[in-house]
Parts: structure tokens; sequence; C-alpha cells
């Protein structure tokens, strides 16, 4: 926590929030602190004329300044009941960083709202403000365990519909949705969010270990496939699993967003305090 006290959520877009806060914003407003001129036209406020520089140069100039805005940061994470297979590991190192991340907007006194989804929000605290609602925080991730099929874009839905002002939207999840990710994610972009995806995979989903003839069964929807595994099956699966995570970053990419693979083998702090520095979401 004090390595994280030295960090802020950076928005790469002019976002508009509702309330004055302790963010400056690259929109010029009516804040006290100067920023820069620009030619006056007919239809602007005469308040705001630099009329020393008219007395200088006979032409009229508007003072801009800097409007400092806070910022609404969104963090969703997926605790469908894939994310706690094969290996609990990758929901706990989900939920330690939507709570890293969550921790870090809080101390930085912006608005933020982490919800929990799998077909549906089943979790959510939503508008927090500052360090002492962290516990609320803490509460929500010690106590929502990985359950619930997926559903990516009915949640969404809910998603867009429960955070109604665009800010840094953070979605935490394996992205292996059977009905595809692309809706899910075009309706959180068009919604005017900074998008980030965190795509968090296990080694075990990397770089599988399994061997011989075995019955697979989906743990969400009891779906059965019976293969045999050889080493040409795996080499099969993993150009699959790459050809994957670089079409959602293409995605990604196409649309505005960011996109990061996690593997959870990494330590979290790794992560937050490199990775995510190194790509301008944090400072």
């Amino acid at each position: 926590m004090a390595r994280l006290d030295g960090l802020d959520v950076v928005s790469r877009k002019m976002l508009h929030g509702r309330l004055q806060g302790e963010r400056r914003s690259k929109r010029r407003g009516q804040s006290v602190e100067f920023a820069d001129h620009r030619p006056y036209v007919v239809g602007d406020d005469l308040r705001f004329v630099d009329w020393n520089i008219y007395g200088r140069l006979d032409q009229l100039f508007l003072k801009l300044f800097q409007e400092e805005l806070d910022l609404t940061v969104h963090v969703a994470f997926d605790r469908s009941l894939s994310m706690g297979h094969p290996s609990p590991d990758k929901y706990r190192f989900v939920r330690q960083l939507a709570a890293a991340l969550g921790y870090v907007s809080l101390v930085h006194n912006n608005r933020v709202t982490v919800s929990a989804f799998s077909d549906r929000v089943t979790g959510q605290v939503a508008h927090l403000r500052g360090r002492a609602r962290v516990p609320e925080l803490a509460e929500l991730m010690m106590t929502v365990e990985a359950d619930g099929p997926s559903l990516f874009d009915t949640a969404c839905k809910q998603l867009v519909s429960s955070t109604p002002s665009s800010g840094v939207m953070l979605v935490i999840s394996d992205c292996l949705f059977k009905e595809g990710y692309e809706s899910g994610l075009k309706r959180l972009i068009g919604r005017g969010h900074d998008l980030y995806v965190i795509q968090t995979l296990s080694p075990e989903e990397l770089n599988p270990t399994l061997s011989g003839d075995l019955k697979l069964v989906d743990i969400e929807d009891g779906d059965l496939s019976e293969v045999t595994v050889s080493s040409a099956l795996i080499k099969h699966y993993k150009r699959n699993v790459t050809a994957y995570c670089n079409e959602l970053k293409a995605f990604c990419t196409r649309h505005g967003a960011a996109y990061i693979l996690a593997s959870t083998d990494h330590p979290v702090d790794r992560l937050v305090l490199n990775t995510l520095r190194r790509i301008h979401l944090l400072q």
C-alpha cells in the first residue's frame, strides 16, 4: 500500500467530470490558474479579455485557464466460475489487481466504482471517493467468490447503465467468452470510456501440461469434449491461444482501447508498478 500511494490513474482522453477535483485537465476552463491566450472572436465573454495585451498590441485576446476536474474510474472484474480454475490463484490475482487499482484511485480522490460480473453485474460498490472508503472496496473483494456462467455482453449492458459518466474503464478478465467479446467491448467503448482490457490467463491456460486420453468438461455449462492430448495437439492449442490473444489486442487497438496480457504466475506488484506505468495507465 505504501508503494501504491505514490501512483495515480491517468486518462488518455480529455474526460469531463461533474465536480471540480484535484486533477488537472487538458480542457480549458475558468479556474484561477492561467494557461494560455487565444484570439477573441465575436460572442466571447468580454470578462476574460486580456486588456493589458490590448493596450500593447491593439488586438483582443482571451485569457485561458486550466480547469481541474475529478476523474471517474470504473474497475470491472470477472468473477465467473472459470476464473477460479484451473487454479484458485487466478481469481486471487484478479482480485488483488482490482483492489490495487481501486485503492490507487481512491487515495487520489477520484470517483471510483468497482463491479464484479459473470452473466450480469453481481456485486458492486459505487461512487466511492477518498481513502476512508477503502474498507468498502476490501469488503467486496473478500466476499465475492468465483461463481456463475459468463455472459459478457449482458454484463456490459449493466455496466454501461450503472456507470452513467464516462471515465477510465478497466476490464479484468480472461476474456474467454463463448459468445465473443466484440459486442460487449463495443458497448463500453461507445459509452466514451477510456478503456483498458487486462486479459489474465493462468500458466496452465497458456502452456498446458496435460497428456493422454481425457474427457474435458466446461465448468460453467457442462459441455463435454473427449480428446487425445498429444504434442501435436498441444502445439496446435498454443497457436490458437496466441492467435486469439493477438486478435483481441488488434480489436482493442482498432477501437482506441489499450490491451495488456497478464500471466497470473507473475507478481501483481510487478504488473502494477512496472507494466501499467510503462503504458501510462498509472504515473
